[in-house]
């Protein structure tokens, strides 16, 4: 037998693929898994046949359509799915840009699945969720410590929502002080998350765009003439999706102060700036932490996730209610704080996802602010490590800063490559899967050309590293050698390609399966 050369770095690669049906289609009517027990005969006496006992109007007039289906074939189901997945478990996940997947220890995941935390409801008595309520408490604590800000609500359900809370609280700070008409304009950078921008437009702000100067930092001179006495608010990701640091966003952040106006910071990824830097000091008045992103927790495409926002004490009482508060003998849920007519009042019906803060909360606590410092380092040193050899190959690039290390991310453009094969990002991303790898472009529209957005964090070690840079040197070399290869890629993943003209038809959506049978009727 022939062994193989462990030196070399590019593996192979086959996912499983089957032609597995959503469960609704597995369905078979009588069928079942568990059999449930009828009460017995004292339990009747006592509270009744459990239905009679219900308001009408709560009482469904069909049985609601679950599937049915024995335990064999569910556990067969899930099994078959989680073959057809990807994530930090199975593949080295470098190219999620933006929406960082970090490795998650697993004592943190059992932590989530115990009973004392699967079991809780958010309707229960604060009596009863003591333990919850203490380590949402002491989270607050810690995100207070590792910003600047004085108060941080869980309430919002991720990243976008959680801009959506700071655009809120922007509006009702402005109401307050009897300026809300005049204030009407938000000012954003074009490379900012696209969210810095739609949640603030989806709640009738004019959106200001300042775009880059020749090294890549917002054009400071095109920000003084943007602000006025109409600024609203600035909302601003630092460092932006380029993985460039506006070293200058106090300058920004004061001018905006001058003229009325609030700042909200986007610290969606904040990998390479624990420890560093603090979005008090930088002269924020907001801003927001995924935990799922920099603390840990990952979300795993569109799952459970936390945009934690915090506030300067000033901004306190326009917060979502409640707030969790200690008064020396129990964690208690305070309405108070925000009770007036001008705070923002829910952006989420309950307090959080309780398992993702959890979870953040171990993370933090085992780390220590050494470790979260070290996080930062190693961050930063895996990026600038792939950034280096990556601007070694003929064909990628990366614009802005000549010479200058980035932050925890790199926008690179791989325009050579598409002008000599006519390869696009597109298609190198489906190459990608062949190898059980991760990448991603970037979001919309394409300010940098054919742009391949990398971000390691400081999961991955140097030997993950190479094999993610000898995978991509691999399939760019194909594509001068054999373009043609990429035109029905992928071969060896479960994904196939992808019609993304669906993506642009509200009408071909279909959410959930009863919206599919709908539209699939019509």
């Amino acid at each position: 037998m022939k062994r193989i050369n462990r030196n070399y770095k590019v593996r192979n690669f086959h996912q499983a693929k089957w032609d597995e049906p959503i469960i609704f289609e597995l369905s078979k009517k009588g069928e079942r898994g568990v059999l449930v027990p009828k009460a017995e005969d004292e339990i009747v006496d006592l509270v009744g046949d459990g239905i009679s006992k219900l308001p009408k109007n709560m009482m469904r007039k069909e049985a609601p359509n679950l599937p049915e289906i024995s335990q064999p074939r569910v556990l067969r189901h899930y099994m078959r799915l989680s073959q057809m997945t990807l994530g930090a478990d199975v593949n080295i996940e470098i190219g999620q840009g933006t929406c960082t997947v970090k490795y998650s220890p697993k004592v943190n995941e059992q932590l989530a699945r115990m009973p004392e935390m699967t079991e809780i409801h958010p309707l229960q008595h604060e009596s009863t969720v003591q333990g919850i309520l203490e380590i949402m408490y002491k989270t607050d604590l810690l995100m207070r410590e590792i910003s600047g800000m004085d108060r941080f609500t869980f309430q919002p359900g991720g990243g976008s929502q959680a801009i959506m809370t700071m655009a809120s609280v922007v509006r009702a700070y402005h109401q307050a002080n009897g300026c809300e008409d005049k204030k009407d304009e938000i000012i954003t950078t074009l490379y900012s998350h696209p969210s810095d921008a739609a949640a603030p437009a989806l709640m009738g702000y004019k959106i200001i765009y300042i775009h880059p100067d020749e090294n890549g930092y917002p054009d400071f001179e095109a920000f003084k003439a943007a602000v006025s006495e109409r600024t609203a608010a600035f909302f601003v990701a630092n460092p932006e999706d380029t993985g460039v640091y506006n070293t200058r966003i106090q300058e920004f952040t004061s001018l905006v102060h001058e003229n009325g106006g609030l700042c909200c910071y986007d610290q969606a990824n904040a990998n390479g700036l624990l420890g560093v830097t603090r979005a008090r000091e930088a002269g924020f008045d907001m801003c927001f932490f995924n935990l799922h992103k920099t603390f840990s927790t990952p979300h795993g495409c569109g799952g459970p996730a936390t945009g934690a926002m915090g506030v300067t004490k000033e901004l306190e009482k326009f917060m979502p209610a409640p707030l969790i508060d200690f008064d020396g003998e129990k964690y208690f849920l305070n309405y108070d704080i925000t009770n007036n007519s001008y705070a923002v009042g829910k952006v989420r019906l309950f307090n959080g996802v309780a398992p993702v803060v959890m979870k953040a909360y171990a993370w933090i606590m085992s780390m220590g602010p050494e470790g979260l410092y070290e996080v930062a380092k190693i961050a930063v040193l895996n990026n600038n490590y792939l950034f280096k050899k990556l601007m070694e190959l003929d064909c990628v690039d990366a614009p802005y800063i000549r010479g200058k290390q980035r932050i925890e991310q790199v926008r690179y453009t791989i325009e050579k490559l598409t002008k000599d094969t006519g390869i696009k990002t597109e298609d190198v991303q489906r190459r990608m899967m062949d190898f059980g790898m991760h990448y991603w472009t970037s979001h919309h529209p394409y300010y940098v050309p054919e742009p391949m957005t990398l971000e390691p964090t400081e999961t991955p070690s140097k030997e993950d590293l190479d094999e993610y840079i000898a995978t991509l040197e691999y399939i760019f070399k194909e594509a001068y050698e054999t373009p043609e290869k990429f035109k029905n890629a992928p071969y060896c993943s479960s994904c196939h390609r992808v019609d993304e003209s669906y993506m642009d038809d509200p009408n071909k959506w279909a959410i959930t399966w009863r919206s599919y049978l709908k539209k699939s009727t019509v």
